[in-house]
C-alpha cells in the first residue's frame, strides 16, 4: 500500500487464506472483508486509490458500490478486469484447486452450490444462457445493476462519484472471454461472435452504474495493450498506473502517443 492506495489482485492474499479463498470464497464475501479492512485503516479515511488486477477488479468495484460507511475511492485503475462478465471460467494455476474447480463446474455454473463455492462463477455470463444467468448468478447482475426490479441507485451514485476510472485491456487476453470485457464491452445476446463496444451496451446506454456519466465527464480512460492477460511491464506501470496513485484528485497529464 502506497500513496494511500490499495492493490486488489487475483490472488489478493490480503483476503482470507490467499489463493484458496480467492478461488472459493464468494466475491461479495471477499468484498465485505475488504470493506471492513479499509474502514479500520486511519490513513484511508480521507479516501484512497485502487489498482485492481484481474478478478480483483470486480471485488474492488463491489467495495466501491456496496461498502456502507467506507472511505471514498478517488481513482480506480483496472487491469484486465472481467467487468461485463466472461464467457468461460478462468483457469487456475494450482493443480489441486483446478481439480476441485472442475468438479464444481460440472454441477452447473449457475447452480446455487457452485455460485456459493466457486468465486469466478460469480462473473461468468454465457451469452446464449442469459435467463439462467439472471436467475442464478449471485454477483455480477447485482454489481452491474442489470435487473430492473432490483436496480439500486446508491450503487450507481457511489461508482460515478470516483474521480477517474482507468480501464486497461490486453488485446490477446486468453483468460477473459472476450478481452473487451475489461472495457465493459461484451457479446450481444445469443451471439458469441460480435462484441459490442461499451457505448453500445445497455449498461452504458441506460447508465446502470454511472459508466456513461463518468465517460461523458471525461473521467474514463480506455487503454489497450498488446499481449496476454496482465502483460504489462514496469515502464508501462510507471507511465500509465503510478500517476493515478498520487493524492491529487485531478487526472494526471499523460503522453498517450506511445507505449
Amino acid at each position: 500500500m502506497s500513496f494511500h492506495s490499495l492493490l486488489l489482485r487475483l490472488s489478493h492474499r490480503e483476503i482470507g487464506n490467499g489463493a484458496s479463498d480467492s478461488f472459493f470464497m464468494r466475491l461479495d464475501k471477499q468484498a465485505d472483508l475488504v470493506c471492513e479492512q479499509v474502514k479500520k485503516i486511519p490513513e484511508l479515511r480521507g479516501g484512497y486509490n485502487v489498482v485492481g488486477l484481474s478478478q480483483g477488479n470486480v471485488v474492488a468495484r463491489a467495495v466501491i458500490e456496496f461498502c456502507d460507511g467506507g472511505p471514498p475511492v478517488h481513482n480506480f485503475v483496472s487491469l484486465g478486469g472481467p467487468h461485463a462478465g466472461t464467457a468461460s471460467i478462468p483457469g487456475c494455476s494450482i493443480m489441486s484447486l483446478c481439480k476441485l474447480a472442475d468438479a464444481l463446474i460440472r454441477l452447473g455454473v449457475y447452480s446455487s452450490f457452485v455460485q456459493n463455492h466457486l468465486a469466478p462463477s460469480g462473473y461468468v455470463k454465457i451469452p446464449n444462457d442469459l435467463a439462467a444467468y439472471y436467475k442464478g448468478s449471485m454477483f455480477l447482475p447485482k454489481l452491474n445493476n442489470e435487473i430492473a426490479s432490483t436496480r439500486n441507485e446508491t450503487y450507481k451514485k457511489r461508482f460515478e462519484s470516483i474521480n477517474h476510472l482507468v480501464l486497461i485491456m490486453f488485446q490477446e487476453d486468453a483468460i477473459l472471454v472476450p478481452p473487451q470485457t475489461a472495457w465493459f464491452g461484451y457479446y450481444g445476446e445469443n451471439d458469441f461472435t460480435t462484441v459490442l463496444p461499451p457505448e453500445r451496451t445497455d449498461l452504458y446506454k441506460e447508465d446502470w452504474i454511472g459508466l456513461r456519466t463518468l465517460d461523458e465527464a471525461g473521467r474514463v480512460t480506455y487503454i489497450a495493450f498488446p499481449g496476454d492477460h496482465l502483460s504489462i511491464n514496469d515502464v508501462q506501470l510507471k507511465k500509465f498506473v503510478v500517476p493515478y496513485l498520487r493524492s491529487s484528485p485531478i487526472a494526471p497529464s499523460i503522453d498517450w502517443s506511445s507505449y
